[in-house]
């Protein structure tokens, strides 16, 4: 069974790169099975997905913990422990990085001991904000590095899972795909089938007992006051809202309302200010500015700790 596992951020389309591949292999006579893991849609939150594909029928269910090979849209997810991008790889685990960075030079940083590889330069693929086709591309280099689907299928699974967006998408979709498909074909059959240990043969579990506690103490505190400080979600941002405060006209009642993580509020003098640590880029607030007085630009490198927010 091939068991594959892509890793992205919202927006880059791992949900359509899962659905590619999977079609793919089911156009090939494969048995498919292929599924998206994430919480709520958020853009730049880490999300992943996962196909497996097989000649027979396949009773394995749940997330891949034993991946045969790990595609990765976004190398910031590698310095992030949450998104598990390198949980339940093996030596014999494949993984194949969007990154401008040498394969060497995370092979090395990452100590791990399989195979690293990395997408071919697309002409698109420089900037994050024009990422356009990222999910297609990884779907296509999925599929080269399986060997066991043409060009002809892909092709056919990019139009049948694209076709709802228009002739215009699915052209440039094709184009970039079958572009990295031809580029990487000397990594065709890199991933063999694998084959997970018998149920008989895994380990008993080892139980623990534990003592019943006072509900005041092992009851989740989901409700309790200044958690939410404690996780600085601002790094799952690829793009934030900066405000012109030449432009703003201080109703900060909307943009602060809007704001579905809290994350502007409103200094003494009336004017919206931004909490970096916590704002994760959605971007409500700028789509719902009035006076267009909130724009994106690429996240820059900071530190958290310099990441308090505009103030004028």
């Amino acid at each position: 069974m091939y068991r594959i596992r892509f890793h992205g951020r919202g927006g880059q389309g791992m949900k359509t790169a899962s659905r590619i591949l999977g079609t793919a292999f089911f156009l090939e006579g494969f048995e498919v099975q292929d599924a998206q893991r994430y919480g709520a849609e958020r853009r730049g939150a880490p999300i992943f997905a996962y196909v497996r594909a097989s000649r027979e029928p396949i009773k394995e269910r749940g997330i891949i913990q034993r991946p045969d090979l790990v595609i990765v849209a976004d190398d910031t997810l590698l310095l992030i422990d949450a998104p598990g991008v390198l949980k339940g790889m093996t030596p014999q685990s494949v993984l194949l990085l969007n990154s401008e960075e040498e394969p060497k030079m995370w092979k090395d940083r990452l100590n791990f001991s399989g195979a690293v590889f990395a997408l071919p330069d697309v002409q698109d693929l420089k900037e994050p904000t024009e990422q356009l086709h990222i999910g297609t591309v990884c779907a296509a280099a999925g599929a080269r590095f399986v060997g066991v689907i043409s060009q002809k299928t892909l092709k056919q699974a990019i139009q049948d899972e694209l076709d709802i967006l228009g002739n215009q998408i699915v052209e440039e979709n094709l184009e970039q795909a079958l572009r990295v498909y031809d580029l990487m074909e000397a990594y065709a059959g890199k991933i063999k089938p694998s084959s997970e240990p018998a149920v008989a043969d895994y380990p008993d579990p080892a139980w623990i007992e534990m003592p019943y506690e006072d509900a005041r103490i092992s009851a989740p505190a989901i409700h309790a006051a200044a958690t939410s400080l404690k996780n600085p979600t601002g790094l799952w941002r690829t793009l934030r809202p900066v405000i012109d405060y030449d432009r703003c006209h201080r109703c900060s009642s909307i943009c602060s309302t809007f704001c579905p993580e809290n994350a502007i509020s409103v200094n003494e003098n009336g004017y919206p200010q931004i909490d970096y640590q916590h704002c994760k880029g959605c971007l409500l607030c700028m789509e719902q500015c009035p006076h267009h007085a909130i724009e994106s630009s690429l996240e820059h490198t900071k530190t958290l700790e310099s990441d308090k927010g505009d103030e004028i």
